[in-house]
């Protein structure tokens, strides 16, 4: 068996067994309630032999409040069924969802690799719905179930070959629309990775919409939504036409078996093989077992389209991280003395680099994929193919990543703000906040905003400009106070005042604590105690700005072109 179809069992399994409780009480409900519609018939059956038949008026009247209670009793079970499993269904949803959350958010990463936020998004919301949905949908299988043993056992009782023709039966029109539902799962499936996609494409465009405009690209994000679009939707309607077949296909099973449970009833009854009543009975019964054949016709459906959604959950738990855990520890506090031995990964080629505690220093990458690959190992996000990066001689790669983002922050260039104020967006009490805010000229956007620091930011700052952003996102890791700061890029779309302005704040601000700023712009590298240039993923230059842009015709090309 492959190993995701075994791992999307033990998604259903999880889900199912974690709303245990609910779910056997919403069957034990739903079960009473379909053997009690499947009595009425028999009820009716036993009025018309005993009191109609007999004319008795008080076997009549008891026999009509055996009725209103079976009735009532079928009332309530449902409701209190249906409450039960739709309970069930929300709260394993909501497990699956928090499961999918946690890994999502896990230290280790990884999860995101392949997968764009919009699908990311889908898997937590629909997928773990429709996986949620198999606990609404057991219940009332069991209850079918019920059903069909409730009237083959009243059939069994007024004739065997009744009785006998629906237990029979029933095993083999139920593995016929399990075989009937594969293509429906398939489907269903395919759907909602198509969807996943396109709501990931949609996300990516919205977010990127003020940058489109800005370059006339619209015509092309519309044509390659619309693509993606056009495909999402073909998978819909090719799983819509699946459920459609599937749900015809399996109406016409069942009706044919109950006209066939009606047509030897009828022939029993005629060749006076049993009474009328019986004979209402059993017509009545053929026609209650169009219920829970429709029942299982609904809970194969849902079932199926679990499976497909359990896998997708499956696949994204499993993903490995793209870091392990660990049992190292730092030192408390950490006094911040960086050193890379060797380190290869992505573009970086042999990267040797001594950096010790308290010192400011700039590396200008020629290769933006090195910038960004030296962020990774600093911050582990990922750990080198070759050689070690060591924080007070701790090698990163034996440290949990929450240990080592608590001595080791890195600010990318591309840092998101979140809806909420902008104190909350800094999220530093104390005087820390305040000189962090002073250090980023953050507080010149606060003064320049109606209520001040206490003014709300919309969803990733799109309410501020883009250098606004920018002075805030600077200002949370200035707040933060991590014994190692890594700031990428922090002031490329400011003004050259406030950046000059941002440089000096900044380099007070850390005096003392390691900085490492990972920029192209000259006056936060004018700030520095050194300048490390890495050229094709090496080491090729060491020294101060100054001497530098004197020296090296490549420097000055890289930082003041």
């Amino acid at each position: 068996m492959p190993a995701a179809a075994t791992t999307s069992r033990s998604v259903l399994r999880q889900a199912i067994s974690g709303q245990r409780r609910q779910v056997t009480l919403a069957s034990v409900l739903a079960a009473g309630h379909q053997g009690g519609e499947a009595l009425v018939p028999v009820i009716i059956g036993v009025v018309i032999d005993q009191a109609v038949a007999g004319g008795s008026v008080g076997t009549l009247v008891f026999w009509l409040a055996v009725l209103g209670v079976v009735f009532a009793g079928l009332s309530y079970s449902y409701r209190f069924a249906a409450r039960a499993a739709e309970g069930a269904s929300l709260r394993a949803a909501h497990e699956i969802r928090i499961a999918i959350s946690r890994r999502v958010l896990h230290p280790g990463g990884g999860a995101e690799n392949g997968k764009l936020a919009g699908e990311l998004v889908n898997i937590g919301t629909s997928d773990a719905q429709r996986v949620g949905v198999v606990n609404a949908a057991l219940p009332f299988g069991v209850a079918a179930l019920a059903g069909v043993l409730v009237s083959a056992i009243a059939l069994l009782s007024m004739s065997l070959p009744l009785g006998l023709l629906v237990l029979l039966g029933t095993p083999p029109l139920l593995y016929l629309a399990h075989l009937i539902g594969k293509p429906l799962e398939r489907r269903s499936e395919a759907e909602q990775e198509r969807s996943a996609h396109a709501s990931g494409v949609a996300t990516d465009l919205v977010a990127g919409l003020r940058v489109l405009k800005g370059i006339g690209a619209e015509p092309t994000a519309v044509a390659r939504y619309r693509e993606t679009s056009q495909n999402s939707l073909k998978a819909t309607l090719r799983a819509a036409r699946a459920k459609a077949w599937h749900d015809g296909a399996v109406l016409a099973l069942t009706g044919g078996f109950i006209a066939v449970v009606a047509l030897v009833g009828g022939h029993l009854a005629s060749s006076g093989s049993i009474s009328v009543g019986d004979l209402v009975a059993a017509v009545g019964l053929a026609q209650f077992l169009l219920t829970p054949f429709l029942i299982f016709s609904w809970v194969n459906s849902e079932l199926a389209q679990g499976r497909a959604s359990a896998s997708r959950v499956a696949d994204l738990l499993t993903t490995p991280t793209a870091v392990g855990a660990a049992d190292g520890e730092l030192p408390a506090p950490a006094d911040g003395n960086v050193r890379l031995s060797g380190v290869s990964h992505g573009s970086l080629r042999g990267v040797d680099l001594d950096i010790p505690a308290g010192q400011l220093v700039g590396v200008v990458a020629t290769d933006p994929a090195a910038a960004t690959d030296l962020l990774d190992c600093l911050g582990r996000a990922a750990d080198p193919a070759e050689g070690q990066v060591h924080v007070d001689g701790v090698d990163l790669s034996t440290v949990d990543p929450d240990r080592v983002r608590e001595v080791v922050l890195v600010a990318a260039h591309d840092a998101d703000l979140f809806e909420g104020t902008l104190a909350e967006n800094v999220h530093a009490g104390g005087p820390s906040r305040d000189e962090a805010l002073a250090a980023s000229a953050a507080d010149e956007v606060a003064e320049a905003l109606p209520d001040g620091i206490e003014t709300a930011v919309t969803e990733r700052g799109r309410s501020l400009s883009g250098g606004q952003r920018q002075r805030v996102a600077l200002a949370r890791a200035l707040a933060a106070e991590a014994p190692v700061l890594v700031v990428h890029d922090p002031t490329t779309a400011v003004d050259t005042v406030t950046e000059a302005k941002i440089a000096t704040g900044l380099a007070r601000l850390r005096q003392g604590r390691t900085t490492i700023l990972v920029t192209t712009s000259p006056a936060l590298l004018a700030v520095t105690d050194r300048v490390v240039v890495l050229d094709d993923g090496r080491v090729t230059a060491e020294g101060g700005h100054a001497e530098l842009a004197l020296d090296r015709a490549d420097y000055r090309a890289a930082v003041l072109s």
